[in-house]
Protein backbone atom coordinates (compact mmCIF):
# COMPACT_ATOMS: atom_id res chain seq x y z
CA UNK A 1 0.00 0.00 0.00
CA UNK A 2 1.27 3.46 -0.88
CA UNK A 3 1.48 5.80 2.09
CA UNK A 4 -0.78 8.82 1.70
CA UNK A 5 1.06 12.08 1.22
CA UNK A 6 0.30 14.72 3.79
CA UNK A 7 3.35 16.94 4.19
CA UNK A 8 4.26 19.92 2.07
CA UNK A 9 7.49 20.38 0.14
CA UNK A 10 10.13 23.11 0.78
CA UNK A 11 8.76 26.64 0.49
CA UNK A 12 10.48 27.58 -2.79
CA UNK A 13 10.15 24.17 -4.43
CA UNK A 14 10.07 24.47 -8.23
CA UNK A 15 6.99 22.57 -9.41
CA UNK A 16 7.43 22.51 -13.15
CA UNK A 17 7.12 20.52 -16.36
CA UNK A 18 9.45 19.73 -19.27
CA UNK A 19 9.64 19.63 -23.06
CA UNK A 20 12.40 19.62 -25.68
CA UNK A 21 12.69 21.82 -28.74
CA UNK A 22 12.64 19.22 -31.50
CA UNK A 23 9.76 17.27 -29.93
CA UNK A 24 7.40 20.20 -29.35
CA UNK A 25 8.26 23.28 -31.42
CA UNK A 26 7.73 22.32 -35.06
CA UNK A 27 8.58 25.18 -37.46
CA UNK A 28 11.61 23.11 -38.42
CA UNK A 29 12.58 25.33 -41.38
CA UNK A 30 11.06 28.70 -40.45
CA UNK A 31 12.62 32.05 -39.56
CA UNK A 32 16.15 31.07 -40.46
CA UNK A 33 16.40 27.82 -38.51
CA UNK A 34 19.00 25.40 -39.84
CA UNK A 35 18.47 21.66 -40.11
CA UNK A 36 19.30 19.42 -37.18
CA UNK A 37 19.97 15.69 -37.02
CA UNK A 38 16.39 15.19 -35.81
CA UNK A 39 14.99 16.94 -38.89
CA UNK A 40 16.43 14.30 -41.21
CA UNK A 41 15.89 11.13 -39.18
CA UNK A 42 13.51 8.65 -40.79
CA UNK A 43 10.76 7.88 -38.26
CA UNK A 44 9.50 4.33 -37.66
CA UNK A 45 6.58 3.19 -39.87
CA UNK A 46 3.25 4.94 -39.16
CA UNK A 47 5.03 7.46 -36.90
CA UNK A 48 5.19 11.20 -37.48
CA UNK A 49 8.40 13.10 -38.02
CA UNK A 50 9.45 16.24 -36.09
CA UNK A 51 8.50 18.89 -38.64
CA UNK A 52 5.25 20.10 -37.01
CA UNK A 53 5.05 18.20 -33.69
CA UNK A 54 2.84 20.19 -31.27
CA UNK A 55 3.48 23.45 -33.12
CA UNK A 56 4.57 25.16 -29.91
CA UNK A 57 6.48 27.67 -32.04
CA UNK A 58 3.19 29.20 -33.22
CA UNK A 59 1.16 28.51 -30.03
CA UNK A 60 3.77 29.64 -27.52
CA UNK A 61 1.83 32.39 -25.78
CA UNK A 62 -1.34 30.33 -25.45
CA UNK A 63 0.63 27.33 -24.19
CA UNK A 64 2.47 29.39 -21.59
CA UNK A 65 -0.86 30.80 -20.47
CA UNK A 66 -2.09 27.24 -19.91
CA UNK A 67 1.08 26.48 -17.93
CA UNK A 68 0.34 29.51 -15.77
CA UNK A 69 -3.23 28.30 -15.29
CA UNK A 70 -1.86 24.94 -14.15
CA UNK A 71 0.23 26.86 -11.62
CA UNK A 72 3.71 25.95 -12.83
CA UNK A 73 6.55 27.54 -10.88
CA UNK A 74 9.09 26.58 -13.55
CA UNK A 75 9.28 25.36 -17.13
CA UNK A 76 12.23 23.30 -18.32
CA UNK A 77 12.69 23.58 -22.08
CA UNK A 78 15.56 23.18 -24.51
CA UNK A 79 16.95 25.59 -27.06
CA UNK A 80 17.45 24.30 -30.60
CA UNK A 81 21.12 24.94 -31.38
CA UNK A 82 20.35 25.18 -35.11
CA UNK A 83 17.65 27.78 -34.48
CA UNK A 84 20.22 30.00 -32.76
CA UNK A 85 23.23 29.21 -34.99
CA UNK A 86 21.89 27.50 -38.14
CA UNK A 87 25.20 25.91 -39.15
CA UNK A 88 26.28 25.16 -35.58
CA UNK A 89 29.07 27.72 -35.78
CA UNK A 90 29.37 31.16 -37.30
CA UNK A 91 26.44 33.42 -38.03
CA UNK A 92 23.78 33.84 -35.34
CA UNK A 93 20.12 33.84 -36.38
CA UNK A 94 18.38 36.91 -34.85
CA UNK A 95 14.91 35.40 -35.33
CA UNK A 96 15.92 32.34 -33.36
CA UNK A 97 17.36 34.41 -30.52
CA UNK A 98 14.18 36.48 -30.53
CA UNK A 99 11.87 33.47 -30.23
CA UNK A 100 13.44 32.19 -27.03
CA UNK A 101 13.72 35.71 -25.65
CA UNK A 102 9.97 36.13 -26.11
CA UNK A 103 9.37 32.73 -24.51
CA UNK A 104 11.45 33.65 -21.48
CA UNK A 105 9.70 37.00 -21.13
CA UNK A 106 6.31 35.30 -21.41
CA UNK A 107 7.24 32.83 -18.67
CA UNK A 108 8.51 35.56 -16.36
CA UNK A 109 5.30 37.52 -16.94
CA UNK A 110 3.53 34.69 -15.10
CA UNK A 111 6.33 34.21 -12.52
CA UNK A 112 7.37 30.93 -14.12
CA UNK A 113 11.10 30.27 -13.71
CA UNK A 114 12.77 29.30 -17.02
CA UNK A 115 15.09 26.29 -16.78
CA UNK A 116 17.06 26.17 -20.04
CA UNK A 117 18.59 23.02 -21.51
CA UNK A 118 21.34 23.92 -23.95
CA UNK A 119 21.37 20.68 -25.95
CA UNK A 120 18.71 17.96 -26.24
CA UNK A 121 19.67 15.49 -29.01
CA UNK A 122 19.23 17.92 -31.95
CA UNK A 123 22.74 18.56 -33.27
CA UNK A 124 23.02 21.06 -36.15
CA UNK A 125 23.20 18.96 -39.31
CA UNK A 126 26.21 20.81 -40.70
CA UNK A 127 28.24 19.86 -37.62
CA UNK A 128 26.95 16.28 -37.73
CA UNK A 129 28.02 15.91 -41.35
CA UNK A 130 31.53 16.97 -40.35
CA UNK A 131 31.63 14.22 -37.72
CA UNK A 132 29.67 15.84 -34.90
CA UNK A 133 30.78 14.87 -31.41
CA UNK A 134 33.60 12.77 -32.90
CA UNK A 135 35.51 15.98 -33.70
CA UNK A 136 37.33 17.76 -30.92
CA UNK A 137 36.49 21.06 -32.62
CA UNK A 138 32.89 20.68 -31.43
CA UNK A 139 34.05 21.52 -27.91
CA UNK A 140 34.84 25.04 -29.09
CA UNK A 141 31.61 25.15 -31.12
CA UNK A 142 29.56 24.28 -28.05
CA UNK A 143 31.41 26.81 -25.91
CA UNK A 144 30.73 29.55 -28.48
CA UNK A 145 27.07 28.51 -28.63
CA UNK A 146 26.89 28.69 -24.82
CA UNK A 147 28.36 32.20 -24.95
CA UNK A 148 25.59 33.32 -27.30
CA UNK A 149 22.95 31.90 -24.95
CA UNK A 150 24.48 33.42 -21.83
CA UNK A 151 24.74 36.84 -23.49
CA UNK A 152 21.18 36.71 -24.82
CA UNK A 153 19.35 35.27 -21.81
CA UNK A 154 21.69 35.38 -18.83
CA UNK A 155 20.00 38.45 -17.41
CA UNK A 156 16.77 36.46 -16.99
CA UNK A 157 17.69 32.77 -16.69
CA UNK A 158 18.97 31.49 -13.34
CA UNK A 159 19.02 27.76 -14.06
CA UNK A 160 20.94 26.17 -16.93
CA UNK A 161 21.32 22.54 -17.98
CA UNK A 162 24.14 21.53 -20.30
CA UNK A 163 23.53 18.29 -22.23
CA UNK A 164 20.36 16.26 -21.83
CA UNK A 165 20.88 12.53 -21.26
CA UNK A 166 24.44 12.31 -22.52
CA UNK A 167 24.54 8.70 -21.33
CA UNK A 168 21.58 7.79 -23.55
CA UNK A 169 23.34 9.31 -26.57
CA UNK A 170 26.36 7.14 -25.81
CA UNK A 171 24.45 3.93 -25.04
CA UNK A 172 21.69 4.32 -27.65
CA UNK A 173 23.18 6.58 -30.29
CA UNK A 174 21.49 4.63 -33.09
CA UNK A 175 18.12 5.88 -31.82
CA UNK A 176 19.20 9.47 -31.19
CA UNK A 177 21.29 10.29 -34.23
CA UNK A 178 24.69 10.16 -32.53
CA UNK A 179 25.75 6.61 -33.45
CA UNK A 180 29.22 5.87 -34.81
CA UNK A 181 30.16 2.88 -36.94
CA UNK A 182 33.78 2.99 -35.80
CA UNK A 183 33.47 0.93 -32.66
CA UNK A 184 33.54 1.37 -28.89
CA UNK A 185 36.60 3.64 -28.78
CA UNK A 186 34.98 6.11 -31.17
CA UNK A 187 31.81 6.12 -29.09
CA UNK A 188 33.66 6.98 -25.90
CA UNK A 189 35.74 9.56 -27.75
CA UNK A 190 32.43 11.29 -28.52
CA UNK A 191 31.57 11.01 -24.84
CA UNK A 192 34.88 12.60 -23.86
CA UNK A 193 34.23 15.55 -26.17
CA UNK A 194 30.73 16.00 -24.69
CA UNK A 195 32.22 16.02 -21.20
CA UNK A 196 34.77 18.65 -22.23
CA UNK A 197 32.07 20.75 -23.92
CA UNK A 198 29.94 20.55 -20.80
CA UNK A 199 32.84 21.56 -18.56
CA UNK A 200 33.73 24.51 -20.80
CA UNK A 201 30.10 25.68 -20.66
CA UNK A 202 30.08 25.42 -16.87
CA UNK A 203 33.31 27.36 -16.56
CA UNK A 204 32.00 30.05 -18.90
CA UNK A 205 28.68 30.25 -17.06
CA UNK A 206 30.44 30.89 -13.76
CA UNK A 207 32.57 33.58 -15.40
CA UNK A 208 29.76 35.37 -17.22
CA UNK A 209 26.81 34.72 -14.89
CA UNK A 210 28.11 34.47 -11.33
CA UNK A 211 24.59 34.40 -9.88
CA UNK A 212 23.30 31.64 -12.18
CA UNK A 213 23.39 27.92 -11.50
CA UNK A 214 24.32 25.23 -14.03
CA UNK A 215 24.11 21.44 -14.01
CA UNK A 216 24.46 18.28 -16.09
CA UNK A 217 21.25 16.38 -16.89
CA UNK A 218 21.82 12.63 -17.37
CA UNK A 219 19.22 9.88 -17.21
CA UNK A 220 19.81 8.00 -13.96
CA UNK A 221 18.26 4.73 -12.80
CA UNK A 222 18.26 2.62 -9.70
CA UNK A 223 19.88 -0.74 -10.56
CA UNK A 224 18.87 -3.92 -8.75
CA UNK A 225 20.64 -7.31 -8.87
CA UNK A 226 18.50 -9.99 -10.54
CA UNK A 227 19.00 -12.36 -7.61
CA UNK A 228 20.71 -12.64 -4.25
CA UNK A 229 23.79 -14.14 -5.89
CA UNK A 230 27.01 -12.20 -5.38
CA UNK A 231 27.66 -12.35 -9.13
CA UNK A 232 24.41 -10.52 -9.89
CA UNK A 233 25.21 -7.88 -7.28
CA UNK A 234 28.56 -7.37 -9.04
CA UNK A 235 26.76 -7.08 -12.39
CA UNK A 236 24.42 -4.44 -10.92
CA UNK A 237 27.43 -2.51 -9.63
CA UNK A 238 29.08 -2.73 -13.06
CA UNK A 239 25.95 -1.50 -14.85
CA UNK A 240 25.53 1.32 -12.32
CA UNK A 241 29.06 2.54 -13.05
CA UNK A 242 28.72 2.30 -16.83
CA UNK A 243 25.23 3.77 -17.03
CA UNK A 244 25.20 6.32 -14.22
CA UNK A 245 28.44 7.13 -12.46
CA UNK A 246 30.74 7.53 -15.47
CA UNK A 247 28.89 10.70 -16.44
CA UNK A 248 28.36 12.18 -13.00
CA UNK A 249 31.86 11.34 -11.71
CA UNK A 250 33.31 13.22 -14.68
CA UNK A 251 30.73 16.02 -14.61
CA UNK A 252 30.82 16.65 -10.87
CA UNK A 253 34.25 15.49 -9.68
CA UNK A 254 36.22 15.81 -12.90
CA UNK A 255 37.44 12.21 -12.57
CA UNK A 256 37.13 9.05 -14.66
CA UNK A 257 35.09 6.33 -13.00
CA UNK A 258 37.64 3.57 -12.18
CA UNK A 259 35.35 0.63 -13.03
CA UNK A 260 34.54 2.08 -16.45
CA UNK A 261 38.18 3.02 -17.02
CA UNK A 262 39.17 -0.61 -16.48
CA UNK A 263 36.26 -1.79 -18.66
CA UNK A 264 37.35 0.41 -21.58
CA UNK A 265 41.04 -0.33 -21.12
CA UNK A 266 40.41 -4.08 -21.44
CA UNK A 267 38.60 -3.42 -24.72
CA UNK A 268 41.23 -1.02 -26.07
CA UNK A 269 38.54 1.66 -26.09
CA UNK A 270 39.90 4.41 -23.84
CA UNK A 271 39.41 7.85 -25.40
CA UNK A 272 42.38 9.97 -26.36
CA UNK A 273 42.82 12.50 -23.57
CA UNK A 274 44.91 15.54 -24.41
CA UNK A 275 47.12 17.43 -21.99
CA UNK A 276 44.97 19.72 -19.89
CA UNK A 277 41.71 17.86 -20.46
CA UNK A 278 41.40 16.57 -16.92
CA UNK A 279 42.10 20.06 -15.57
CA UNK A 280 39.21 21.37 -17.69
CA UNK A 281 36.90 18.65 -16.31
CA UNK A 282 37.91 19.44 -12.74
CA UNK A 283 37.31 23.17 -13.28
CA UNK A 284 33.81 22.68 -14.69
CA UNK A 285 32.04 22.11 -11.42
CA UNK A 286 28.22 22.18 -11.40
CA UNK A 287 26.10 24.00 -8.83
CA UNK A 288 23.50 21.23 -8.66
CA UNK A 289 22.66 17.95 -10.38
CA UNK A 290 19.66 17.61 -12.66
CA UNK A 291 18.59 14.15 -13.73
CA UNK A 292 15.79 12.34 -15.53
CA UNK A 293 14.12 9.28 -13.98
CA UNK A 294 11.52 7.04 -15.57
CA UNK A 295 12.16 3.52 -14.34
CA UNK A 296 14.65 1.28 -12.62
CA UNK A 297 16.89 -1.37 -14.14
CA UNK A 298 17.90 -4.90 -13.15
CA UNK A 299 21.18 -6.63 -13.93
CA UNK A 300 22.56 -10.16 -13.95
CA UNK A 301 25.99 -11.54 -14.81
CA UNK A 302 24.38 -14.09 -17.15
CA UNK A 303 21.24 -13.82 -19.33
CA UNK A 304 18.00 -14.39 -17.43
CA UNK A 305 14.67 -15.30 -19.05
CA UNK A 306 11.92 -12.86 -18.11
CA UNK A 307 8.51 -11.85 -19.36
CA UNK A 308 9.77 -8.26 -19.32
CA UNK A 309 12.84 -8.84 -21.48
CA UNK A 310 12.90 -6.46 -24.45
CA UNK A 311 15.13 -6.56 -27.49
CA UNK A 312 16.57 -3.13 -26.66
CA UNK A 313 18.02 -4.15 -23.31
CA UNK A 314 21.76 -3.69 -22.96
CA UNK A 315 24.33 -6.44 -22.44
CA UNK A 316 28.08 -6.93 -22.18
CA UNK A 317 29.34 -10.48 -21.69
CA UNK A 318 31.18 -11.08 -18.39
CA UNK A 319 30.25 -7.56 -17.23
CA UNK A 320 26.45 -7.40 -17.00
CA UNK A 321 23.16 -8.20 -18.71
CA UNK A 322 20.24 -5.84 -18.26
CA UNK A 323 17.22 -8.07 -17.62
CA UNK A 324 13.54 -7.73 -16.87
CA UNK A 325 12.10 -7.60 -13.37
CA UNK A 326 8.69 -9.15 -12.77
CA UNK A 327 8.13 -7.30 -9.49
CA UNK A 328 6.85 -4.14 -11.17
CA UNK A 329 3.73 -3.08 -12.98
CA UNK A 330 4.36 -1.84 -16.49
CA UNK A 331 2.98 0.99 -18.61
CA UNK A 332 1.01 0.30 -21.82
CA UNK A 333 4.35 0.67 -23.62
CA UNK A 334 6.14 -1.93 -21.50
CA UNK A 335 8.11 0.37 -19.18
CA UNK A 336 8.44 -0.73 -15.55
CA UNK A 337 6.85 1.58 -12.96
CA UNK A 338 9.01 1.87 -9.84
CA UNK A 339 8.42 4.96 -7.66
CA UNK A 340 10.50 3.56 -4.80
CA UNK A 341 13.40 3.45 -7.25
CA UNK A 342 13.19 7.24 -7.49
CA UNK A 343 13.59 7.58 -3.72
CA UNK A 344 16.57 5.22 -3.79
CA UNK A 345 18.10 7.08 -6.75
CA UNK A 346 17.74 10.46 -5.05
CA UNK A 347 19.47 9.09 -1.97
CA UNK A 348 22.27 7.45 -3.96
CA UNK A 349 23.07 10.58 -6.00
CA UNK A 350 22.93 12.90 -3.00
CA UNK A 351 25.04 10.59 -0.85
CA UNK A 352 27.64 10.28 -3.60
CA UNK A 353 27.95 13.94 -4.61
CA UNK A 354 26.33 16.12 -1.89
CA UNK A 355 24.91 18.67 -4.31
CA UNK A 356 21.30 19.89 -4.51
CA UNK A 357 19.23 17.80 -6.92
CA UNK A 358 16.51 18.54 -9.44
CA UNK A 359 14.32 15.94 -11.19
CA UNK A 360 14.04 17.31 -14.71
CA UNK A 361 12.04 14.50 -16.35
CA UNK A 362 9.70 11.85 -14.97
CA UNK A 363 6.52 10.56 -16.53
CA UNK A 364 4.52 7.77 -18.08
CA UNK A 365 3.49 7.34 -21.71
CA UNK A 366 -0.20 6.47 -22.12
CA UNK A 367 -2.65 6.02 -24.98
CA UNK A 368 -4.79 9.04 -24.06
CA UNK A 369 -8.01 9.71 -25.94
CA UNK A 370 -10.75 12.34 -25.83
CA UNK A 371 -14.06 10.91 -24.51
CA UNK A 372 -17.60 11.74 -25.64
CA UNK A 373 -17.66 14.71 -23.25
CA UNK A 374 -14.56 16.22 -24.81
CA UNK A 375 -12.42 15.32 -21.77
CA UNK A 376 -9.26 13.27 -21.26
CA UNK A 377 -9.36 10.96 -18.22
CA UNK A 378 -5.75 9.94 -17.55
CA UNK A 379 -6.19 8.60 -14.03
CA UNK A 380 -3.28 6.19 -14.53
CA UNK A 381 -0.97 9.18 -14.98
CA UNK A 382 -2.29 10.76 -11.79
CA UNK A 383 -1.65 7.51 -9.92
CA UNK A 384 1.88 7.39 -11.36
CA UNK A 385 2.66 10.95 -10.33
CA UNK A 386 1.11 10.59 -6.90
CA UNK A 387 3.43 7.70 -6.12
CA UNK A 388 6.52 9.44 -7.47
CA UNK A 389 5.76 12.69 -5.64
CA UNK A 390 5.39 10.67 -2.46
CA UNK A 391 8.75 9.02 -3.13
CA UNK A 392 10.37 12.45 -3.54
CA UNK A 393 8.89 13.66 -0.29
CA UNK A 394 10.20 10.62 1.52
CA UNK A 395 13.66 11.23 0.01
CA UNK A 396 13.55 14.79 1.36
CA UNK A 397 12.66 13.36 4.77
CA UNK A 398 15.68 11.05 4.33
CA UNK A 399 17.91 14.15 4.11
CA UNK A 400 18.07 14.79 0.35
CA UNK A 401 18.17 18.43 -0.81
CA UNK A 402 15.71 18.61 -3.71
CA UNK A 403 15.15 21.86 -5.61
CA UNK A 404 12.36 20.99 -8.02
CA UNK A 405 10.40 18.56 -10.13
CA UNK A 406 9.66 18.91 -13.85
CA UNK A 407 7.55 16.00 -15.12
CA UNK A 408 7.68 14.95 -18.76
CA UNK A 409 5.81 16.59 -20.29
CA UNK A 410 4.00 19.92 -20.11
CA UNK A 411 1.97 19.08 -23.20
CA UNK A 412 1.75 16.14 -25.58
CA UNK A 413 4.69 15.97 -27.95
CA UNK A 414 6.31 13.55 -30.37
CA UNK A 415 7.84 10.68 -28.44
CA UNK A 416 11.31 9.93 -29.78
CA UNK A 417 10.40 6.36 -30.71
CA UNK A 418 6.59 6.09 -30.67
CA UNK A 419 5.41 9.40 -32.10
CA UNK A 420 2.08 10.86 -31.02
CA UNK A 421 0.46 7.59 -30.05
CA UNK A 422 2.57 7.65 -26.87
CA UNK A 423 1.39 10.67 -24.91
CA UNK A 424 3.01 12.17 -21.84
CA UNK A 425 1.47 15.63 -21.44
CA UNK A 426 -0.76 17.32 -18.92
CA UNK A 427 -2.29 19.00 -21.99
CA UNK A 428 -3.72 16.95 -24.86
CA UNK A 429 -2.81 18.04 -28.41
CA UNK A 430 -5.57 17.18 -30.85
CA UNK A 431 -3.59 15.45 -33.59
CA UNK A 432 -2.40 11.97 -34.49
CA UNK A 433 0.65 10.59 -36.23
CA UNK A 434 -1.11 10.75 -39.59
CA UNK A 435 -3.47 13.73 -39.18
CA UNK A 436 -2.65 17.20 -37.84
CA UNK A 437 -6.38 17.89 -37.21
CA UNK A 438 -6.81 21.25 -35.45
CA UNK A 439 -3.98 20.98 -32.86
CA UNK A 440 -6.49 22.05 -30.21
CA UNK A 441 -5.21 22.13 -26.62
CA UNK A 442 -7.30 20.17 -24.06
CA UNK A 443 -6.26 20.09 -20.39
CA UNK A 444 -6.38 16.51 -19.12
CA UNK A 445 -7.63 15.30 -15.75
CA UNK A 446 -3.98 15.22 -14.62
CA UNK A 447 -3.74 18.95 -15.46
CA UNK A 448 -6.26 19.77 -12.72
CA UNK A 449 -4.74 17.27 -10.30
CA UNK A 450 -1.29 18.82 -10.74
CA UNK A 451 -2.81 22.28 -10.43
CA UNK A 452 -4.16 21.31 -7.01
CA UNK A 453 -0.90 19.62 -6.01
CA UNK A 454 1.07 22.78 -6.81
CA UNK A 455 -1.41 25.02 -5.03
CA UNK A 456 -0.99 22.94 -1.90
CA UNK A 457 2.80 22.62 -2.40
CA UNK A 458 2.52 18.85 -2.61
CA UNK A 459 0.35 18.58 0.49
CA UNK A 460 -2.66 16.73 -0.93
CA UNK A 461 -3.92 13.23 -0.20
CA UNK A 462 -6.61 12.58 -2.84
Amino acid sequence: MVKQQSNEFPKDFLWGASTSAYQVEGAWNEDGKGKSTQDVLTPPPHTTDFKVTSDFYHHMKDDVKLMAEMGLKSYRFSVAWSRIIPAGRGKVNPKGVEFYSKLIDELLKYDIEPIVTMFHFDLPLDLAQEGGWSNRSIVTDFKNYAKVLFEAYGDRVKYWLTINEQNMMVLHGDLLGTATTNGLKATYQQNHHMLLAQAEAMILCHQMLPHAKIAPAPNIVCVYPASDKAEDNLAASNWRSLRNWLYLDAGVKGTFNPVVYAYLKKRDALPDIADGDMEILKAGRPDFIAFNYYNSSTAALEPVASKLMRDDFTAEKDFFYEVGNNNFDVSPFGVAIDPLGLRITLREIYDRYRLPLMVTENGVGLKDTVDENGEVDDQDRIDYYRQHVQAMHEAIEDGVELLGYSPWSALDLVSTHEGFRKRYGFIFINRSDSDLKDLRRIPKKSFYWYQKLIKNNGGITD
